[in-house]
């Protein structure tokens, strides 16, 4: 009960980073996240959605693609992750005001608490969903490594987020992702090999 317990706290500890990171920082400035980031700009830039309810709806449609995968408690805990992340995005976009924005400032720090959300997750062999997830099918069914397709689909939603808001978005989003993988790397530490691959095997 204990173990359920600590790891339950982190699970929602590392949403909830994760959440802020993105509501506080970077979709002020529409900086996509990641592929899921994107697509959640996207459905508030076109239709009005709220970018912590469109990501929990991205989210939540590509996991529905891995539970064959990737077995059920792995996706459950998933859900409990991504779900506080879209509570959290909600909270900061509607509650904390920042006055004066910096766009470096908010790129930098938005993608450090991405990244420590995200390790914090993984440390717990739980996965942030989102296109990684879309990824991970990818690479099974080809039998190759992850890193390929998730880039190619990355790549693919960047470039539609900047042709519909801003080209700048391709030099943040691609800077985003570089700071927010070296912190996610740093936050996994020695555990890094064993946080990735662990939550993967189907339970």
């Amino acid at each position: 009960m204990k173990l359920f317990m600590l790891k339950n706290g982190l699970v929602l500890a590392g949403g909830a980073i994760q959440g802020m990171g993105m509501g506080l920082f970077l979709f002020p400035n529409s900086i996509p996240s990641g592929g899921a980031g994107g697509i959640a700009i996207l459905l508030n830039y076109w239709f009005g959605i709220s970018n912590g309810l469109a990501l929990w709806i991205v989210n939540f449609s590509m996991l529905l693609l891995g539970i064959k995968y990737f077995g059920k408690a792995f996706v459950l805990w998933t859900i409990v992750g991504m779900t506080m992340t879209s509570v959290s995005i909600q909270f900061f976009e509607q509650y904390i005001q920042v006055p004066q924005r910096n766009i470096i400032f908010d790129l930098v720090l938005g993608s450090v608490f991405l990244g420590t959300g995200i390790g914090m997750l993984m440390r717990q062999d739980v996965s942030n969903g989102g296109v990684g997830v879309v990824a991970m099918i990818i690479a099974s069914g080809r039998e190759i490594l992850p890193g390929k397709p998730l880039l190619y689909i990355n790549c693919f939603i960047f470039i539609l987020t900047a042709m519909m808001i801003d080209w700048k978005i391709i030099l943040f989003a691609f800077s985003s992702q570089w700071i927010s993988t070296k912190v996610v790397d740093y936050v996994c530490n020695l555990t890094f090999h064993q946080a990735y691959t662990l939550g993967w095997r189907k339970k």
